[in-house]
């Protein structure tokens, strides 16, 4: 009798071994690189057996942060991506959703790539510098999302109120390429990885119809580039969107916010090791699969180690380690 105690006893050990920690990955919008970078992320990591990966479907990085704050539990953690000026103002509260309760529990496991602050509009419609928008139809993105809170900054800083705009929208990515094409709307704001497909096959839908996207420049020393670079230091930098990305006459100056995976510090030190094991071991696998992956990079991961006020994982703090990069 004791000897079948113990044999049960190893096979319940042998199957609480054998479950795999159920990660939940908050993505973003379709149409975003969000969307597609989270479910070939949750691939990697399912193929790659080191946990049970989920990819869902949201509004984007404060949703992915309320989800990894409020539903993280009983065995599933749920992981963001999310942009750095995002994580970094649910992190210490200063987002409203987040004030009451800061998302403290976040820790960073890899750098994604860089979200450039689109501002699209075509040739025809004659907006070629921010205060242009005054006017027109126009939207922010979607409510409440970092694509929203960086489009009021920068209208913030180029002197420019929502209320100038003839009509005002608050549409995801792929509605406002949509109403740009077909005439409904005359620009939209997105943040976003380079290149985003939505603008991309509105550059090709534009150019069927003798027309031509136009990206709004914003001078770094402007004064609008030095608001949004003021509020975000170290977080917003400049970036330049080269001609052939989206078939541009001219390469585009602007800015752009970092993005990062985040997932709760409750997540297993072993589980964080491997799933950026798996990741880096599967990059190209990344970058066939999205194109803003080329940025996905263990370098560009250890130099936002300690920039952060969100400290990293240890699993992604031991395999920095391994690598040589981190101390």
């Amino acid at each position: 009798m004791k000897k079948a105690f113990i044999l049960i006893g190893l096979a319940l050990l042998g199957l609480a071994l054998a479950q795999k920690p159920r990660v939940v990955i908050g993505t973003g919008s379709t149409g975003g690189v969000f969307f597609y970078y989270g479910t070939a992320m949750a691939d990697i990591l399912n193929k790659a057996g080191v946990v049970e990966a989920q990819p869902v479907q949201t509004g984007g990085s404060y949703d992915n942060l309320q989800l990894l704050r409020d539903r993280t539990g009983g065995g599933t953690y749920y992981c963001a991506l999310t942009t750095t000026d995002s994580a970094y103002v649910a992190y210490t509260g200063e987002e409203p959703r987040f004030k009451d309760r800061p998302a403290k529990a976040q820790r960073v496991l890899f750098y994604m790539y860089p979200s450039f602050i689109h501002i699209v509009t075509t040739e025809k419609a004659g907006i070629k510098v921010v205060q242009d928008l005054k006017g027109k139809r126009v939207s922010t993105g979607q409510p409440g999302s970092s694509t929203e809170n960086l489009a009021l900054l920068v209208l913030q800083g180029a002197g420019v109120k929502v209320e100038s705009f003839a009509k005002r929208e608050r549409l995801p990515v792929a509605e406002g390429a949509k109403a740009l094409a077909e005439g409904t709307l005359d620009a939209f704001f997105w943040v976003g990885g380079v290149p985003t497909s939505s603008i991309v096959e509105l550059s090709q839908t534009l150019a069927r119809k003798g027309d031509r996207v136009y990206l709004v420049p914003v001078d770094p020393k402007s004064t609008t580039a030095q608001v949004v670079m003021k509020r975000f230091p170290g977080l917003v930098d400049t970036y330049t969107v080269p001609k052939s990305v989206y078939n541009t006459r001219t390469d585009v100056p602007g800015l752009a916010t970092g993005n990062v995976v985040v997932c709760p510090e409750s997540l297993p030190a072993e589980a964080g090791y491997a799933m950026v094991k798996a990741v880096f071991e599967n990059l190209d696998t990344l970058r066939t699969a999205v194109a803003a992956a080329k940025d996905t990079s263990l370098e560009a991961t250890a130099k936002l180690y300690g920039k952060l006020p969100i400290p990293f994982h240890p699993g992604a703090e031991r395999y920095l380690k391994e690598k040589g990069l981190i101390k």
